[in-house]
């Protein structure tokens, strides 16, 4: 079973999404904008991406530019801030079992199927 957390309105979203669909694997998605992830979940799916929180922080967001850019935050402040702010999450992320993946390329998930 694939979860992906999801944004309709992007591009390489959307592909991740037709990518996973064509290969018939189960899956949930979740419109992170709408439903978004907790902190646990958060800091869960950044272990699952051997991931740092900063690593998967939308630099071009203007919330980013307006609120964060140069200032030097800890792992549990990134985490409060896309928690606040979830446009801020990279997307897609794509999850199965212990190991996910950022859908940028789209062909990322290629390794999960």
């Amino acid at each position: 079973m694939l979860k992906i957390y999801h944004n309709p309105s992007c591009q390489k979203s959307r592909q991740t999404l037709q990518m996973i669909e064509e290969s018939g694997e189960m899956l949930t998605i979740v419109e992170y904008l709408k439903e978004t992830p907790s902190e646990d979940q958060l800091r869960d799916i950044l272990k699952k991406l051997g991931m740092r929180a900063e690593a998967i922080v939308r630099k071009s967001e203007a919330i980013y530019k307006e609120q964060f850019k140069g200032k030097t935050l800890t792992e549990e402040e990134w985490i409060a801030a896309m928690v606040e702010y979830p446009k801020l999450i990279e997307r897609p992320i794509v999850v199965k079992g212990d190991k996910a993946v950022l859908g940028r390329p789209p062909e990322n998930v290629k390794s999960l199927l």
